[in-house]
């Protein structure tokens, strides 16, 4: 298989493995990782070189919180934040992307009360874009958008004939495709 075909089909972490294995190479990684590896292998070339992804050692926030309590570099999503959070602004609470955005932006010179005000200020847009590693929930918001009272069996198969079908040629298949579910990428 060349790497050109290998990158037409939609491919599960679980399946990347067993294949990158077979090639004699490394099987672990994220998705995206495991498949440039396995997209190199079959176009002769070394791998691409990772990015060490290393969390950082800085000092997390714990215990009494305020809103002038100052964001350290390197804060992570915690549950202690979640706590606070839920506390003063309601279980509807959720680190989305603007609030994952500001706490991987902090520098050390922001509080809590700037984290509440960004949560304030993003509540009336619309639904963030879904990243190209979630392509199931990239399908499953189109889908329902196109078929609002769809069952969940109707978007699963159409989800696996969407799976199914080469990705150069997805643009031709309506999301509402609900048959003709092939389910086991034997023409791989």
């Amino acid at each position: 298989m060349s790497s050109r075909e290998f990158a037409r089909w939609y491919w599960l972490k679980e399946e990347l493995g067993p294949f990158a294995c077979s090639l004699g190479i490394r099987a672990t990684g994220s998705k995206e990782a495991i498949a440039a590896r396995i997209s190199a292998a079959l176009d002769g070339k070394p791998a691409p070189r990772e990015v060490s992804t290393r969390r950082s050692s800085s000092p997390q926030l714990s215990g009494p919180l305020s809103e002038s309590t100052v964001v350290p570099t390197g804060q992570r999503c915690s549950q202690v934040l979640r706590a606070w959070f839920s506390a003063r602004l309601g279980d509807q609470f959720r680190f989305d992307g603007p609030m994952r955005d500001f706490f991987a932006a902090a520098d050390g010179t922001t509080t809590l009360g700037d984290a509440e005000r960004v949560w304030h200020e993003t509540r009336d847009r619309g639904p963030d874009e879904i990243g190209g590693q979630f392509e199931l929930n990239r399908f499953t918001r189109h889908w329902h958008e196109q078929n609002p009272g769809g069952s969940r069996e109707q978007l699963m198969r159409a989800w696996a004939a969407y799976r199914d079908t080469p990705m150069d040629v997805r643009g031709k298949i309506s999301a509402t495709v609900t048959s003709s579910v092939r389910g086991d990428h034997a023409d791989r």
